[in-house]
């Protein structure tokens, strides 16, 4: 039997696409969420073979629902147009339904999944994260802490500490571990803003207070908050070229 969870914030949506999956013998509807919260939720605890998800959805949308799970279930994406995210699924060769679709599109998406599992779940791995790295992704952060789901806009960011596969966010309210590439957010932040000023650090210049020697070729940037951040020799000369000094 294959497990399905509906996630989409429309409920006429969600009922279109039970009404096609309760056609299926072979399928079992585990639950039906209307937004990304609830589906971390569902997905955690019914382990689904395959997920139909909308994009568009509030408070977090469906690309930044799937980086908080581990364990990624396959999916078909469900949308209302989107120029940039279709090219970046024909691109991936992943298989979307743009609403309205009728049933003999859903079924056609539903068999080319049936046929191809194993592919899928690489290829929306891939996709999740050319999208995240686009301009049209909201300027923000979300992670997952225990049970719960904080949402981190960019500009609260103090400083970015890289550690091995994952990145420790800093901010106001504590530190927080998100898995992430250095190179994500120095292509995601805002360049006049953020600087790469160490191997392993990226920093807020406005947090600055000053930077001092720490030994040859390199300097320690002091923050608002009371912390250092080590910046390495090409670090600071990006740094001056930023703070215009």
């Amino acid at each position: 039997m294959i497990k399905v969870i509906i996630i989409d914030d429309e409920p006429l949506a969600r009922s279109l696409v039970r009404e096609y999956l309760e056609k299926k013998s072979d399928i079992e509807i585990v639950a039906e969420c209307g937004d990304g919260f609830d589906g971390v939720k569902a997905i955690s605890t019914h382990k689904p073979d395959l997920i139909f998800l909308d994009i568009q959805m509030p408070k977090i949308n469906g690309f930044e629902m799937l980086e908080l799970i581990e364990e990624k279930p396959s999916v078909i994406f469900t949308t209302a147009f989107d120029e940039y995210a279709i090219k970046a699924f024909d691109i991936h060769a992943i298989d979307y339904l743009l609403k309205p679709f009728n049933k003999e599109r859903f079924d056609k998406a539903l068999t080319r999944w049936i046929n191809s599992r194993p592919e899928t779940l690489e290829k929306t791995t891939a996709l999740v994260e050319t999208l995240a790295e686009s301009d049209n992704q909201p300027q923000r952060v979300v992670i997952k802490l225990n049970n719960k789901i904080k949402i981190i806009p960019f500009n609260e960011i103090l400083y970015i500490e890289a550690a091995e596969d994952y990145v420790f966010i800093h901010t106001l309210e504590g530190r927080f571990m998100k898995h992430k590439t250095m190179i994500f957010f120095e292509n995601a932040l805002d360049k006049n803003q953020y600087v790469r000023c160490h191997r392993s650090f990226i920093v807020d210049v406005r947090q600055i207070t000053k930077l001092e020697i720490y030994e040859k070729d390199s300097h320690i940037a002091i923050l608002k908050s009371g912390a250092k951040v080590p910046v390495s020799k090409s670090g600071y000369g990006r740094l001056k070229l930023v703070l215009g000094v």
